[in-house]
């Protein structure tokens, strides 16, 4: 399989959905004599060591002993399988949080361990096949008893305290999704990002175990552990979900490396984008847009806000934005108008953006988009990670700690004048000039809607090849916010790396609009 076809594994990540469903939790053991040493709790430095300690051993990938009925199952086979809403884990005891399984086959062929953490004690979730309907499937006969389970979803009383809805879910190598209240599944985030754009195969570690802690009664709060193991790494990581308006997870990472990592990507998302705005081809599709998200958006070490619109190019790009101890990044779907997307299906208007906050300094590196060019949207062609600058040598230790938000909206995100809209055209005036091409972008928000018309809000644009002309900058009625034009000519079919923002004297108004152009073809 190539990069994009795995990349498209994430889009799976959701589509294993069925009812609300309980089964069982383990109880507390009972208290033993007095003279009994209390038993050890299990914590996340007993994941640390069993990753440290693995990182010394050589690799060993999963068997695959699945039976061929699960291993061949389609698309719409797979989805058929649906987990007994009765049967989910912590329901009968009426606890906030409950948690469903997903079934092995189609795609999600290495089976993951899975155990419940109850007072410090951690106990195997033992595999059952009538825990899951089969649909139209024909129910498989004699299945291992240990034949395991893909992953897991997690459910929780999102918008109403007598309806548990699904609110994260993990399956597929390191993938992971959540949302927030009103949202429907859109990207990814992932656990590491190994060789991801580079002219060699992608590595894909993966989670290979997970421990859940059981939940009090009044929990707002899960806590999720997960081993993963791959080829050059192995880690340990603790995952805490809140689900809310705008879901958080909590994410400390503890990586030990096997061997040498050309490239790694710390905090990466993975996304679809296959046609907005700033088409520059033709896509014979009759929604005016079609993607998970539209930009990337950073909050650099130094303060500086930065928006970066997406597309789905004709040939493989890569963007790297060098930094210093990054305060954020994410992939945003800022447009939130139905008008623009026409998808009664999808609903690409709620997709959830996600927002990356590293905790602690992280260093020298840069935030890296890759795009990938494109021809449905099944698949996911856009990843963003942060790579640090400093070699990833073998035996090497690493810590990481960032906190990821699923939201529709985030107020304090680029409070000042945002990017609203970017569009790109042939140039010229009257008569149009292909060769030149002309840049609009939209900038809105509270203060520049305070400003007068008249105004002498200035722009400044730059472009690393070309000439930059034309710079035009005014009022826009219709958004109450201000929009920005120029021309690029190009020089040949050389790429430029485009940038422009607004500013009043010596006040910065509006985040820096930053964008690589590249000849199409």
């Amino acid at each position: 399989m190539n990069f994009r076809m795995l990349l498209s594994l994430a889009l799976l990540v959701g589509i294993w959905t069925g009812p609300v469903a309980t089964f069982g939790g383990p109880n507390a053991p009972e208290a033993t004599e007095a003279a009994t040493p209390p038993p050890k709790r299990f914590n996340f430095a007993d994941i640390r060591r069993r990753a440290e300690a693995l990182a010394s051993q050589p690799f060993q990938a999963t068997s695959n002993n699945l039976p061929d009925l699960l291993k061949n199952l389609d698309y719409d086979q797979y989805r058929d399988i649906r987990f007994r809403a009765e049967r989910s884990l912590w329901r009968a005891e009426g606890l906030p949080f409950e948690i469903q399984f997903a079934p092995l086959g189609f795609l999600f062929f290495e089976p993951v361990a899975i155990n419940v953490v109850v007072e410090g004690e951690s106990k195997a979730v033992e595999y059952a096949s009538d825990l899951f309907d089969y649909g139209k499937n024909p129910a498989p006969e004699n299945l291992p008893k240990d034949l395991g389970f893909a992953g897991l979803k997690v459910l929780y009383p999102l918008h109403a305290d007598n309806h548990y809805d699904e609110v994260a879910v993990f399956l597929g190598a390191s993938y992971f999704r959540a949302v927030g209240q009103k949202q429907n599944y859109g990207l990814s985030a992932r656990g590491l990002a190994v060789d991801t754009g580079l002219s060699k195969p992608e590595e894909f570690p993966r989670f290979r175990e997970f421990w859940l802690e059981k939940p009090a009664k009044d929990a707002t709060e899960l806590t999720v552990y997960a081993l993963m193991d791959s080829r050059s790494l192995t880690g340990a990581y603790r995952f805490v979900i809140k689900p809310g308006v705008a879901t958080q997870i909590e994410v400390k990472a503890s990586l030990f490396v096997r061997d040498k990592v050309q490239k790694l990507g710390v905090a990466p998302l993975t996304s679809m984008f296959y046609h907005g705005a700033m088409n520059e081809r033709f896509f014979d599709d009759f929604r005016p847009q079609v993607h998970d998200s539209d930009g990337l958006l950073m909050l650099t070490g130094n303060g500086e806000w930065i928006w970066r619109p997406l597309n789905n190019p004709t040939r493989l790009r890569i963007s790297a934005y060098q930094d210093n101890n990054p305060r954020g990044f994410g992939l945003l779907q800022r447009d939130r108008d139905f008008d623009n997307y026409q998808d009664l299906e999808a609903h690409y208007h709620i997709r959830p953006s996600i927002w990356v906050e590293p905790q602690g300094d992280w260093g020298k590196g840069s935030v890296q988009l890759i795009e990938i060019p494109s021809t449905a949207e099944r698949y996911d062609n856009i990843a963003a990670f942060w790579t640090p600058e400093k070699p990833v040598e073998a035996g090497q230790p690493l810590e990481f700690s960032y906190r990821l938000s699923f939201f529709l909206d985030l107020p304090n995100l680029s409070s000042g004048g945002r990017t609203l809209a970017s569009r790109v055209g042939a140039g010229g005036a009257g008569d149009l000039q292909p060769e030149r091409r002309r840049f609009v972008v939209d900038f809105g928000g509270e203060n520049l809607a305070k400003l007068a018309d008249d105004a002498p809000v200035e722009a400044v644009v730059s472009g690393s090849t070309g000439q930059v002309q034309n710079v035009v900058v005014h009022k826009n009625p219709q958004t109450h916010g201000w929009r920005l034009s120029f021309e690029l000519l190009p020089q040949g079919d050389a790429a430029s790396e485009l940038r422009g923002f607004l500013k009043l004297g010596n006040d910065v108004l509006t985040e820096t609009w930053s964008y690589q152009w590249t000849a199409a073809k």
